[in-house]
């Protein structure tokens, strides 16, 4: 009997629905902690970035009545072994029951999945 294992592709999927979960809770921060190289931007770049995205949740609470879930798309990800990247695709759900898939380039860390 074979055992199951979880895919690269399935775990940078995973790693990456994980973040855009934080942003559905408003929680910008920790979002742009999943980034690689977050934890080096000057202060004021970062505040920057997150009054960026502030503003995207408050334009997307305008025009689609919020994000209300982020879902892995059935689309498999897709890895790229020349740019070491894998590409995750997630499904994000607006509250006027919109759908959009976003492409999310992932990068292993030291055995941890981050945003590029």
């Amino acid at each position: 009997m074979a055992c199951s294992s979880v895919t690269p592709e399935e775990q940078a999927a995973k790693a990456a629905k994980s973040y855009y979960d934080l942003l559905v809770d408003g929680q910008v921060e920790s979002f742009l902690e999943g980034k690689v190289g977050s934890n080096s931007l000057p202060n004021d770049y970062m505040e920057q970035l997150v009054k960026a995205h502030r503003q995207y949740l408050s334009d997307i609470k305008e025009k689609h009545g919020g994000l209300r879930e982020v879902l892995v798309s059935p689309n498999v990800a897709h890895c790229d072994s020349s740019l070491h990247l894998t590409y995750a695709f997630l499904l994000l759900c607006y509250g006027d029951s919109a759908q959009e898939e976003v492409t999310v380039p992932m990068v292993e860390v030291d055995g941890e999945w981050r945003m590029k």
